[in-house]
This record gives structure tokens, C-alpha cells and sequence, in this order.
């Protein structure tokens, strides 16, 4: 007798399920976030909120890259810095509109990322990420050795808002919040989008299995260069936001530190996660926030409360939830 090969077909009709739970977990949480942003300025200083919003469209970038694609960069703050350079000396000397600005910046940091990409990519593991932090430490170099571009060590200081597209006066702080609010639940609506394309899904079998993705004829090359190149566009919208917020651009946002700050907030929030990157980044600028106080401590207060969280659960604190959950948060 045969044995009985037919599919088991309440597994089939679990996954399904499964999945469309998922994604109405995923639209509550997008629903709720939007919510809690609106309401925010009512208990908080909306400058505080958009430093949260830019940090956490920064991380989300970088956790792209890592989280669904396996590229460790340990210079993600070029692209970022690089857009805060373009956004701001484009808005203050070329006097552009802030909307120009940003999508220069984008620009910029996406051409950077395809110059990184081509000169990388190819590399594998350690070797991969000291590249980057090479490449990047250039960047850094140049925008020292720049100050007609750059302002050097001042770095370029009263940027102009300006009016978003001659209409919408972002000197006032509300109104700036809510556009970065929309530029942040935009470029986070695109980043789940990508995440669960068939583009996306490839990446995630680059990178949990490169050589079976090779083998079934994935040009996994390509799809590593592309997936970099969208996380430098969107870490430059991070970076160039972030200039027009505070009118500055500095070297702080294109130095190896920024590197490191962006991987404690993917890391605390928790890697290869959806919404892990914005918690990390709350709870990183919140401590250089009120922490501030503490001075050159808030560095060795970040350290313990690191160490504490990769001790007590390795897959940060949104990853602690998606585990128990079963789901992706």
C-alpha cells in the first residue's frame, strides 16, 4: 500500500491564517503609532519628538540593511551625514525649498550608497563591514577638509525651514512636526512594503541561505547593491530631515560615533524586526535627553543599559515580544 502523500491540508489553511493575523497586527500597530505621533505634542516638545522620528527613520534604514538583507555597514553615518550636509547647504546657500533639500539629499546619500555598494559588495562578513567604516572614515575626511562646503568644525549653522513647496511656514515647530511625521510614516510604510515584496523576500534568502539563493540563479549581487542603495536614500531623508529640524549640519552626523549609535538602536529595539528600530531610538534619545544632566556619563549609562538588554533578552526588546507573540513585530 502507498503511503498517504496527500498535503495536510489544515496545515496549508493554518498558514494563511497565520499570516492575515500578522498583517492585522501589523496595520493595528501602524494605526496606533500614527495616533500616538498626532497626540505627542500634547505631552511633549515637538522639537524632542522629530530628533525621535529623524533617529528613528535612521535606524529603521540601517536595520534594512542588516535585519532582512545580512549587511552589517559600520559606516551608515556617511549616508546620513551626507544628507544633512545636502539638505542644509542647499537650503541655506542655494536657498532651494525645503522639499528640494530633502529630495537632493536623498539623492546624494543614494549615489554615495551605490558607490559603497560597487566597491563592497563583493566582500563577505568582517571584511564587508571594515570597508564600509573605511569608506565612510573618507567621507569624514572630506567633510574636514571641505569647510567651504562643510563650515568645518562650526559645520553649517542657521538653516533656513523655509515654506514646503511656498506654502507651509516650518519655522513654527507644529507644523514642521507634522511634516515629519508624514515623511516618517511614509518612508515607513515603504520600507514594510519592500520587506514584503518578492524583491524582499529574495533578500531574506540571500541572507539566511547566500549560496542556495545563488544556486536556485539569484544574482544575489544585485539585490544586496539595490537593498544598499535604498538604505543610504533613506538614512540621507533621516539625516537631511534632521538638519532642517535643528538648522545644523555638523561633522557629529557623518562621524564613526553616529555608526555605533545607530546599531545600539537596532540592537536595543531588536534586529530584523519591523518596529524594534523606532523603540531602540526612543529609548537612546530619550536617555541623552533627560540624561543630559550626567554628562559625558549618559555614554557609560547607554553602555549598562545595553549590556542589560543583550544579556536579559539577545533579540532586544520589540524581537522579546515577536518571539513570545510568534509573529513579526
Amino acid at each position: 500500500m502507498l503511503p498517504n502523500t496527500s498535503p495536510d491540508t489544515s496545515a496549508v489553511a493554518r498558514r494563511p491564517s497565520h499570516a492575515l493575523s500578522s498583517r492585522k497586527l501589523h496595520v493595528v500597530i501602524f494605526a496606533g503609532l500614527a495616533v500616538l505621533l498626532l497626540a505627542a505634542p500634547l505631552f511633549a516638545y515637538p522639537v524632542f519628538l522629530m530628533k525621535v522620528l529623524c533617529f528613528s527613520l535612521f535606524a529603521l534604514s540601517f536595520n534594512l540593511l542588516i535585519g532582512f538583507g545580512g549587511l552589517t555597514s559600520f559606516g551608515h553615518a556617511a549616508f546620513f551625514g551626507l544628507g544633512s550636509y545636502v539638505s542644509a547647504y542647499l537650503a541655506k546657500e542655494a536657498g532651494l525649498q525645503p522639499q528640494w533639500a530633502l529630495l537632493a539629499a536623498v539623492i546624494a546619500s543614494a549615489l554615495l550608497g551605490l558607490l559603497f555598494a560597487v566597491i563592497a559588495i563583493k566582500r563577505e562578513g568582517i571584511y564587508f563591514s571594515m570597508i564600509t567604516l573605511a569608506l565612510a572614515q573618507l567621507v569624514y575626511f572630506l567633510a574636514v577638509q571641505t569647510p567651504q562646503f562643510t563650515g568645518g568644525e562650526n559645520g553649517i549653522q542657521a538653516v533656513p525651514r523655509g515654506k514646503l513647496f511656498g506654502i507651509l511656514d516650518l519655522t513654527n515647530d507644529l507644523a514642521l512636526y507634522f511634516v515629519v511625521i508624514a515623511l516618517f510614516m511614509g518612508s515607513l510604510a515603504f520600507i514594510y512594503r519592500v520587506i514584503h515584496s518578492p524583491f524582499g523576500e529574495v533578500c531574506k534568502a540571500i541572507r539566511d541561505n547566500e549560496p542556495r539563493a545563488i544556486s536556485l540563479g539569484y544574482r544575489v549581487n544585485r539585490y544586496k547593491t539595490a537593498l544598499f542603495v535604498i538604505s543610504a536614500a533613506i538614512a540621507g531623508l533621516a539625516g537631511g530631515t534632521k538638519a532642517i529640524v535643528f538648522q545644523l549640519a555638523s561633522l557629529t552626523d557623518v562621524h564613526w560615533s553616529m555608526s555605533g549609535e545607530v546599531i545600539l538602536m537596532t540592537l536595543l529595539g531588536g534586529l530584523g524586526t519591523i518596529f524594534g528600530p523606532i523603540v531602540g531610538a526612543t529609548v537612546v534619545i530619550s536617555m541623552q535627553n533627560f540624561l543630559g544632566f550626567l554628562g559625558e556619563w549618559v555614554v557609560v549609562v547607554q553602555g549598562v543599559v545595553f549590556a542589560v538588554c543583550v544579556l536579559a533578552f539577545r533579540d532586544g526588546i520589540v524581537g522579546l515580544l515577536a518571539k513570545r507573540s510568534g509573529r513579526t513585530i
